[in-house]
């Protein structure tokens, strides 16, 4: 009796086999065809939707730019509605500046930044001044797709993927198109998205990769090749041509030509629909490419597209059992992220692997979690040495291997650095500087430093400084630096500048010092200084007077801020000693800040100290209130003296965001300041009142240059001060 029922439970299995074999080969084949568009193509989750309602197999997928992102995605077992949560959690200004937190970035580093405009680093190299390969290089973006297709779970590579699929960019070095059906999705997909100027492009088998809309912008053609389909289902979300009236500026002029270029091979491609195929095409509106704030707004508009045809979709729906079974093998799997076996660090030829070890937290013998992979990735960015860090995850010898990829910039280790202020206020007038370094990284194996500076406008300067770490994890370097500076200190009583001196300042400092993690440096130091001051302007019965002096020194910096300019959370603080027995005084400063957010309003406070321990701060080198944030109704230096507390808070809206890849927020602010004078040197008609106090409302905003504000001071005690200022102090 066992074996007959064995032979019939064996007939019945392969009836249902073959009945679902019958049932599935009397469905079409289907190719699915997902265009670019930038943000418009958040359309494709709408469309994505309906398809999964009306249980729709495709049986191979191509996809371009953010076509390729929906495809990639939706390949590697992402449903639509994880999508539609993807997207809408997706902060995508902060992708597309690349900076990582400013937390996360090398206190060293973070010296460099303060210092100069970021964005103004250009390569010195034997062949001459290179320039990056893009404004940003995509390094949030990647994180976000590795997170996207699962990558910290198993090797997400395309040929492995159970439904077939394609994706397109462009050679920039030959202009072919370029279809990637292996290797990494998540590098694939951002090859596909690497927009010309905005995202470096990505090197994958020696050739450099741009956004594949330039080409084959909605690659029908390449889904009939790949799985030769019955019928394709295109969804075209490019945008439209821009009026003649709109294109004026240069960089309208370019965008209008890609778009030109793109719309050519787009007509070229649904050109070759067919009559059974079916071409979804969403309004979009005014959304634009670059309107990744309107996701969800593209997801439903693409969903009505979708649903506007449903009659006709309906009639390519399966069975739930035949969609189930089309979909298992699709659905991301729910294992528990591996274990590590081993790190390698690849591809390194100047920097040293420790310097990259010192910030992986994650050991072998550890399960991988992909919020600590990533803030690895951008401490190992935050470094400064690289055009790029990645991850892989690979699985040889049965051996899960964790690979960091770190690529060095292609133009240093040499770079030139720029930074710009301009300031004017009513009761200083204006003032101007520009200053240029040239930096030297990665002198040695160590990871040694030359940092050479020039300055020159309303003040002029010349500096030489030597970094050289002892170990490489770099936890302890010495440093010397030589630094002249020559500038206008204004001396003012009643309000009123009655006298204007020529500072020139020669500072020659010998360090030992200690890094705290990436977030501070501890340094104990020696310091020999020379001053002297001309007078300019004033009574001739004003004196000139030199002197020189030397003494130890030691400071402790720690820097939290979440943000180079306008931080919405964090912290710093600042502590420097000096002591000079020749002299007869000592000098102590303490400054503390911190900011948070409540929605989109930033509050910041800070308290500074500068005073003399022992003996009288001498008059070259006392405290000075005056400036904007720094008592703002007086000018720059306005009020010279010792044993100065200063307490400032600020609350700032943010009423606005600058556009895709400038990162920073445009705010209004109101501040409320108060300082404690001990001794007065300048505006001694003070003397009477050691309590100052001023009120600050202004407008700030980040640029191109650095941080920009536009305000009126004014304080109860008789002064007051209209600012501008653009540019680094």
């Amino acid at each position: 009796m066992f074996p007959f029922m064995r032979f019939i439970a064996t007939v019945m299995l392969a009836m249902t086999v073959s009945t679902q074999a019958i049932a599935d080969a009397s469905r079409p084949k289907i190719g699915l065809v997902l265009g670019g568009g930038g943000a418009r193509g958040a359309a494709h989750v709408g469309v994505l939707e309906v398809l999964e309602e009306l249980k729709i197999p495709v049986d191979c997928i191509a996809g371009t730019s953010m076509g390729a992102l929906v495809a990639g995605a939706f390949a590697s077992g992402l449903t639509p509605p994880m999508m539609r949560q993807a997207l809408a959690e997706a902060d995508w200004n902060d992708m597309f500046t690349d900076t990582p937190d400013f937390s996360d970035v090398n206190y060293r580093y973070k010296q460099v930044l303060r210092a100069f405009i970021p964005a103004s680093e250009l390569g010195v190299t034997s062949d001459g001044i290179r320039f990056p390969a893009g404004v940003i290089d995509g390094v949030k973006i990647k994180l976000f797709f590795n997170r996207l297709v699962g990558a910290g779970k198993n090797e997400r590579v395309i040929e492995k993927l159970p439904l077939p699929l394609s994706l397109i960019a462009t050679d920039i070095g030959t202009g072919q198109r370029v279809v990637m059906r292996e290797g990494g999705l998540a590098s694939a997909m951002r090859a596909s998205m690497s927009v010309p100027g905005l995202l470096s492009p990505v090197v994958l088998d020696g050739r450099k990769l741009v956004d594949g809309g330039l080409v084959d912008n909605v690659p029908i053609g390449e889904a009939r090749e790949r799985c030769n389909p019955d019928l394709v289902i295109a969804v075209n979300v490019g945008s439209p041509l821009m009026d003649a009236d709109q294109v004026g500026s240069l960089l309208t002029i370019s965008a209008q030509m890609v778009s030109i270029l793109t719309e050519q091979n787009v007509s070229r491609s649904l050109a070759t629909l067919k009559p059974t195929d079916i071409l979804i095409q969403p309004d979009l509106g005014t959304i634009s490419a670059s309107d990744f704030s309107r996701n969800a707004e593209a997801a439903d508009r693409g969903r009505a597209a979708a649903e506007a045809i449903r009659d006709r979709l309906a009639r390519l729906g399966t069975s739930a059992e035949l969609y189930a079974q089309w979909r298992k093998p699709i659905n991301r799997s729910g294992k528990a992220p591996p274990v590590i076996d081993e790190i390698e660090i690849a591809g390194l030829k100047r920097v040293n692997p420790a310097m990259v070890e010192r910030q992986l937290t994650i050991n072998p013998g550890e399960q991988l979690a992909t919020s600590n992979i990533d803030n690895d990735v951008l401490r190992i960015y935050g470094d400064g040495f690289y055009q790029s860090v990645d991850y892989q995850l690979l699985n040889l010898r049965d051996r899960n291997i964790l690979r960091s990829l770190p690529v060095e910039k292609s133009w240093g280790p040499d770079y030139l650095r720029f930074a710009l202020n301009l300031e004017t206020d009513t009761n200083q007038g204006s003032s101007f500087a520009l200053r240029a370094a040239y930096q030297k990284t990665l002198i040695n194996d160590l990871g040694g430093e030359m940092l050479v500076t020039v300055g020159i406008g309303s003040s002029l300067g010349a500096g030489f400084t030597f970094y050289q770490p002892l170990d490489p994890a770099q936890r302890f370097f010495v440093e010397a630096g030589l630094k002249y500076e020559r500038g206008l200190l204004n001396i003012y009583q009643n309000n009123e500048r009655v006298a204007q001196y020529a500072n020139a300042n020669t500072v020659l400092g010998l360090w030992a010092g200690t890094n705290i993690g990436i977030m501070g440096q501890a340094r104990l130091g020696w310091i020999e200084q020379k001053r002297s001051f001309e007078r300019d302007i004033g009574s001739p019965s004003l004196p000139n007077f030199d002197t020189s002096y030397s003494g130890w020194a030691a400071s402790l910096s720690l820097d939290q801020m979440n943000r180079l300019y306008f931080a919405t959370r964090g912290w710093a603080t600042r502590f420097d000693y000096f002591d000079s027995s020749e002299a007869g005084f000592s000098r102590a400063e303490a400054d503390i800040q911190g900011a948070f957010s409540l929605g989109q309003t930033v509050f910041t406070g800070r308290v500074n100290y500068v005073g003399s321990p022992k003996g009288q701060l001498p008059f070259f080198n006392a405290g000075k209130l005056g400036g904007f944030l720094n008592m703002s109704a007086f000018a720059r230096g306005q009020i010279l003296g010792d044993d100065i507390v200063y307490a400032g808070i600020r609350a700032e809206q943010i009423i606005g965001t600058f556009p895709l890849g400038l990162r920073g927020d445009m705010r209004l602010g109101f501040a409320l300041e108060g300082a404690h004078v001990g001794t007065y040197y300048t505006e001694t008609n003070l003397s009477g009142t050691n309590i100052l106090n001023s009120a600050a409302l202004y407008l700030g905003g980040e640029t191109s240059f650095g941080p920009a504000y536009l305000g009126f001071g004014y304080s109860t005690n008789g002064a007051s001060n209209l600012f501008l200022s653009i540019g680094i102090p």
